[in-house]
């Protein structure tokens, strides 16, 4: 264990994951949910938002960061399994302050990791300002618009992943 790996450990380890709720209490939860729906109804792409507190122990003393574990969210939750390749993961790790967003392979070639890594930034922004609800809905609004001009609607897709926001751990 590297001197680096010992505050990163007590971070996650002394991160409760009932700080999930508090920050995003079930009313922001549900507007977060309703972003969602509203987003994909203005374009051909899926949207998942998850919010894990920490990562387990094991998981930590390999080091695995929070890109890893969001590329590991996206395959769990199946966010790749969409018709046409478009699902995006907007995945936030508390306990690293970090937000990484993860996008299918058809979105992935037609939107620049860039684009995605403004997105993260002005969402930590909010966040490092305690605008937990106002970071997701602008990174939610985000995404959209950048799914609007590479999947404009086609009208009534099928809603192939849920809208309500996941809470891991």
């Amino acid at each position: 264990m590297t001197n680096s790996t010992l505050p990163r450990l007590l971070r996650h380890l002394l991160q409760p994951a009932w700080r999930v709720r508090r920050l995003f209490d079930a009313a922001a939860m549900a507007r977060i949910g309703e972003a969602v729906a509203r987003s994909e109804t203005g374009h051909g792409g899926e949207i998942r938002f998850v919010v894990e507190a920490a990562l387990d122990f094991l998981p930590l003393l390999r080091g695995v960061t929070a890109r890893e574990r969001s590329v590991q969210v996206f395959s769990d939750l199946r966010v790749w399994d969409t018709a046409d390749n478009n699902g995006v993961l907007i995945y936030l790790l508390l306990a690293d302050h970090d937000v990484e967003i993860v996008a299918d392979r058809g979105v992935s070639a037609r939107v620049g990791a860039a684009a995605w890594e403004a997105i993260c930034r002005e969402m930590e922004t909010h966040f490092r300002r305690g605008e937990f609800e106002a970071g997701a809905l602008t990174g939610i609004a985000r995404v959209d618009a950048l799914l609007r001009q590479v999947y404009p609607a086609a009208g009534g897709g099928a809603n192939e992943l849920p809208d309500v926001p996941a809470v891991l751990g």
